[in-house]
């Protein structure tokens, strides 16, 4: 499996590991592969944090960095940020649709220093998605010379980011949903495309992985490597994202169920619980479409009289307050969690060593499986 990302990134497998927890991006990269660390959720000073420790881990291999870079957002939010709390910029109706929501369900509020603590940080990290807010994460980033990608999840970033990108030759890459996405993303200077499929956890759109990984090959010319993303878990779906023609994969879901991942035992079991049509897309997360696990909480926002969906980073706030809410109390029935579809094939908890040594292992079957189809002579 050595592609030309392969080379470019120094791994030597070219599976690209998203997660949020640090152990996860730290063991995938020692295994052979490529981490992550998805910062959508940091303050600048979080972020700094996790990746010195990263660095300090990671035994001087390559790591990379997601931000998220909204070309939507709420622009009097972003004006604030920093100098007032955001969540006084959240309509008063939807904080009492979720106070509802979670009152009327019998989920107790927070103790006062829990909620305190749960509050200063989601105002930190969702501070961070807007596009100044992402440039400090960036900025951060380039701190650490081991980072040797940084990936925008939503849109191309702007074009101060890309030239401070390659003034420090570090890869910028960008995950998109539709052909005409990689396109724009490679005029503005993106240099890797992460063709993200419908099956995917997060921020995903409606064209399915199969579909979209060759039309984004296309339509950037087979020019800049491109990988394939969304419902990837096994070595015999990585053997067929290469046979499209992407250049590795970039997984998500599968680390959430490993012993490194960043959820606890409560969040691992809904996870593990969840059926393949339980991952769907709704905008009650971010106020932008995600893949997520489907609950009362995540359909209340899809009832007639709901209030309407907010800009990031309000909705983001608005909804992270409640999710702690409900990981405390821990009510599976209310339980949200950015997924994928591949959750209905993850029955119990694994290790990243594991995952990484199965799905390069049904790799080489998969391949064996297709030599012996060629004609004997």
């Amino acid at each position: 499996m050595r592609t030309r990302i392969a080379e470019r990134l120094g791994c030597d497998v070219p599976i690209f590991a998203f997660s949020h927890c640090r152990d996860v991006v730290v063991a995938v990269t020692k295994a052979g592969g490529f981490g992550v660390l998805g910062a959508a959720t940091f303050g600048p000073e979080q972020l700094e944090a996790e990746l010195r420790w990263i660095d300090d881990h990671i035994e001087g291999r390559p790591y990379g960095v997601d931000v998220i870079i909204p070309t939507k957002y709420d622009a009097k939010a972003e004006a604030e940020t920093g100098r007032t709390d955001l969540h006084d910029l959240i309509p008063p109706e939807h904080k009492a649709f979720m106070k509802r929501i979670l009152d009327e369900a019998g989920v107790p509020e927070l103790p006062e220093d829990e909620r305190e603590r749960v509050h200063r940080e989601i105002m930190e990290g969702r501070g961070a998605m807007t596009p100044e807010g992402a440039r400090k994460l960036v900025r951060t980033a380039l701190a650490h010379p081991q980072v040797k990608l940084v990936v925008s999840a939503l849109g191309a970033p702007p074009p101060d980011i890309v030239a401070e990108l390659k003034q420090r030759d570090v890869m910028l890459g960008a995950l998109c949903g539709k052909p005409a996405h990689a396109v724009r993303q490679k005029e503005a200077g993106v240099e890797l495309i992460i063709a993200q499929g419908t099956e995917a956890g997060g921020h995903t759109g409606d064209i399915s992985t199969l579909v979209l990984v060759p039309q984004v090959i296309d339509a950037v010319n087979n020019e800049i490597p491109v990988l394939a993303a969304g419902g990837i878990a096994r070595g015999s779906q990585v053997a067929a994202a290469l046979a499209l023609g992407a250049e590795g994969v970039w997984c998500g879901t599968i680390w959430l169920g490993t012993q490194e991942s960043e959820l606890n035992t409560f969040e691992k079991e809904a996870i593990f619980r969840a059926r393949t049509e339980d991952a769907v897309r709704r905008r009650a997360r971010t106020g932008k479409p995600v893949r997520m696990l489907k609950s009362k909480l995540s359909e209340a926002w899809e009832e007639p009289g709901a209030p309407s969906y907010l800009l990031p980073p309000l909705q983001g706030i608005l909804y992270n307050e409640a999710h702690a809410r409900v990981v405390r109390a821990q009510r599976g029935d209310l339980f949200s969690f950015p997924a994928g579809q591949v959750v209905g094939a993850m029955a119990g908890e694994t290790t990243v060593k594991d995952v990484m040594y199965q799905m390069q292992l049904e790799y080489l079957e998969a391949m064996e499986r297709l030599v012996a189809l060629q004609p004997k002579e």
